[in-house]
C-alpha cells in the first residue's frame, strides 16, 4: 500500500497562486502515471492535469497555461502549481498515482482550494 498526503490548499483571491503537494510513502521513480483531479460540489470528479512516465503532460482546457504538474523524485512528491486562479477553480483537489506492476490506484485525501474575494 502507498499513502499519499496532500497539502497546500487554502483560500486565495482571484488571480492568486497556490502550489499543491502530494507526498508519497514510497519512491515515485518508477511511477507509471500521476495526475491531479478536482471535484466541486454537485459535480463529478474531473482530470485537471496528468503526467506520464514518458514526461508527456495533459491538461484540462480550463487550466491550460495556468496550471503546471511536476514531480520531485528525490522527495517522492508530485506538485500542481496553480496560477491566475479563478473562482471556478474552487474544488477539492486530489492527487492520483499509478505504479508499474501494481494494480492499485492510489488517491490522496483531498485538499480544499477556494478562490474568492
Amino acid at each position: 500500500q502507498v499513502q499519499l498526503v496532500e497539502s497546500g490548499g487554502g483560500l486565495v483571491q482571484p488571480g492568486g497562486s497556490l502550489r499543491l503537494s502530494c507526498a508519497a510513502s514510497r519512491s515515485i521513480f518508477s511511477i507509471k502515471a500521476m495526475g491531479w483531479y478536482r471535484q466541486a460540489p454537485g459535480n463529478e470528479r474531473e482530470l485537471v492535469a496528468a503526467l506520464t512516465y514518458t514526461g508527456n503532460t495533459n491538461y484540462a482546457d480550463s487550466v491550460k497555461g495556468r496550471f503546471t504538474i511536476s514531480r520531485d523524485n528525490a522527495k517522492s512528491t508530485v506538485y500542481l502549481q496553480m496560477n491566475n486562479l479563478k473562482p471556478e477553480d474552487t474544488a477539492v483537489y486530489y492527487c492520483n498515482l499509478r505504479f508499474w506492476s501494481d494494480p492499485n490506484d492510489y488517491w490522496g485525501q483531498g485538499t480544499q482550494v477556494t478562490v474568492s474575494s
